[in-house]
């Protein structure tokens, strides 16, 4: 069966940006008579509140787009992410980096397109000592070794991709020095142990997405169908964020949200045709496909 997922991070409202991922996500599922789940990605302890995830969930239904299963949540599933981590270390890919982002800013070190520092491997073990027993400390960060870097892979809205992860990125941080997992870890286990094959999401997150597959090639993990749809933005240009007060959903009713999203994905309806959630949504399913 296929299944889609939409995982929102719980630091701020439901804004049209994230109403737009969601309802492509659950179209896409439902279309091909998959199911659609929920999870909630609050690894980052630091920046995700309870009290925005109750908000989502609420803003969610109140658009009528009801996820199957219960909603889990990356904070609940630690063991998960250990395994995976404990998986890698019996390869000997995993190594203890000791360099905090201001060491690396003053050693030098480029900024890839998305502002993060590219690692050039000041930690990285030689393949002759690769036994270097536990990959992380109280003071040092896991990073995952990548060797062969190549990946390719067909985004059902972009197209052909294809790229080297050093050269993008350098060697991955799966936990950070305090002890926090970080977004690739955490997607790439949660998507294989939840079942999810079709991912629907922005496409900021497109340049993302070849080190994931490198992760999923290294656990054994099956690649999912991607398409990443673009992003609602600013009249500035910027991305439409919670970190930019992007206008919360709840300020307006779901029949002109869902109006506004739809007409983003390319669906144009009459509001004055609805008087409910379920019935935009049942005429959209008639109307979007991703390809």
């Amino acid at each position: 069966m296929e299944r889609g997922r939409f995982a929102p991070t719980p630091s701020g409202l439901l804004h049209m940006g994230s109403l737009v991922a969601a309802l492509a996500s659950f179209l896409d599922a439902r279309r091909h008579g998959g199911e659609w789940l929920v999870r909630i990605e609050d690894v980052d302890t630091i920046r995700a509140r309870r009290v925005y995830e109750s908000e989502i969930l609420r803003e969610l239904e109140r658009h009528g787009l009801f996820w199957d299963g219960s909603v889990v949540r990356q904070s609940e599933r630690t063991e998960f992410y250990i395994q995976a981590l404990a998986q890698l270390e019996v390869e000997h890919l995993l190594y203890p980096c000791f360099c905090s982002r201001q060491n690396l800013k003053s050693r030098g070190c480029k900024e890839n397109a998305q502002g993060e520092l590219i690692y050039p491997g000041f930690c990285r073990p030689e393949a002759s000592v690769l036994a270097f027993g536990r990959p992380a400390s109280n003071n040092a960060a896991c990073r995952f070794l990548i060797r062969n870097d190549d990946y390719e892979f067909v985004d059902l809205l972009a197209g052909a991709q294809s790229g080297h992860v050093l050269q993008e990125a350098g060697d991955l941080v799966l936990r950070r020095a305090d002890g926090c997992f970080t977004y690739h870890l955490a997607v790439v286990v949660d998507d294989f142990l939840q079942g999810v094959t079709r991912v629907v999401r922005g496409s900021d997150i497109l340049p993302l997405t070849g080190r994931h597959i490198l992760l999923q090639r290294a656990l054994g993990y099956p690649t999912p169908v991607y398409a990443h749809i673009p992003l609602v933005l600013e009249k500035s240009g910027e991305k439409l964020s919670k970190s930019t007060s992007a206008r919360a959903l709840a300020e307006t009713s779901p029949l002109e949200n869902l109006t506004q999203a739809l007409a983003r994905l390319g669906v144009k309806i009459n509001i004055r045709d609805f008087s409910r959630p379920d019935e935009v949504l049942t005429y959209a399913l008639g109307q979007y496909a991703l390809t």
